[in-house]
């Protein structure tokens, strides 16, 4: 069984909308922070970002000056992939692409201590496949964190075959230092969230195509009629309808059944680059306040 490491330095690699997050909650729990980036560019964009972020809560009196130029003060930032060496653990937070993933952890292996834990924040793909490309299968686990990353509370901490049980417990308990709460889960695709998640919003566009309500009536359903605080299709527009294709069809690949199979809908929709808030359309129009739903989908 290996030494347990206490985590004082946190390595992200990544500076995106995810990778900023959590940078900017684990420098708020008190860590050292150092953030890669590609280039300088990605890097400035990602910085600028977290920088943003506290300085809207200084305008509403949540967050002091002082305390915004402390949480600053603990973030670096580099394009040197090898400065990860520094620290003790390291969160990935690339592109949701397994080769890629695999490319950066092995880079990774021979930059970091033979005890840095190694972390991955991908939604759906498998933690063993990764761990297995290092030379630390049992210093590696998954952290799922949820966007945006400063206000959701939700940590999956994901345990492959190979990860020690003092190294997971480890990362469960540096979760929850970041005041979230770790839910434990296992490496099974999709983990806990998406395994419930995923079915559901493919099935809110499958009562679409086959003409169960409108748009709106499926969003209204569901989020006074169970209390969601948005409708499915509202939500598959804020997490991008790309994003939700590839995890369906990850999901499906491991899985083989049909409540993971993406509607024919949602891959016209993701052929025709409509993913959502972030193209300004989806199942809703964002050009206008407040968004429209889309007329001729079905």
């Amino acid at each position: 069984m290996s030494t347990p490491l206490k985590v004082s330095r946190v390595g992200v690699v990544g500076c995106g909308l995810m990778g900023s997050g959590i940078a900017q909650v684990c420098a708020e729990a008190g860590y050292q922070v150092l953030v890669r980036e590609v280039d300088e560019g990605f890097l400035k964009k990602g910085l600028g970002n977290i920088e943003r972020f506290l300085a809207k809560g200084v305008e509403k009196g949540k967050v002091t000056p002082e305390r915004k130029a402390e949480v600053l003060g603990r973030l670096k930032g580099t394009t040197d992939l090898g400065r990860m060496g520094e620290c003790d653990l390291v969160v990935e937070v690339v592109t949701e692409s397994l080769d890629v993933k695999r490319q950066v952890f092995q880079a990774l292996d021979a930059a970091c201590r033979p005890e840095t834990i190694f972390a991955s924040n991908t939604s759906s793909l498998s933690i063993t496949e990764m761990a297995a490309t290092t030379k630390r299968p049992s210093r590696f686990v998954g952290l799922h964190f949820f966007n945006p990353v400063p206000l959701m509370k939700l940590v999956e901490v994901v345990r492959s075959p190979l990860t020690d049980p003092a190294v997971y417990e480890e990362v469960a308990a540096f979760a929850a230092s970041l005041g979230k709460t770790p839910v434990r889960a296992s490496d099974k695709t999709g983990f806990v969230v998406n395994r419930l998640l995923v079915p559901y919003l493919l099935d809110a566009i499958r009562a679409l195509e086959e003409g169960a309500g409108s748009i709106v009536d499926i969003d209204e359903g569901m989020r006074l009629g169970c209390g969601h605080p948005m409708g499915p299709l509202t939500l598959l527009d804020f997490v991008g309808l790309d994003t939700t294709y590839s995890i369906a069809n990850i999901m499906f690949d491991e899985f083989r059944e049909k409540r993971f199979a993406p509607p024919p809908l949602l891959k016209r929709m993701v052929q025709a680059g409509l993913y959502g808030r972030k193209t300004g359309r989806g199942f809703y129009d964002y050009s206008q306040e407040p968004p429209r739903p889309v007329a001729g989908l079905v």
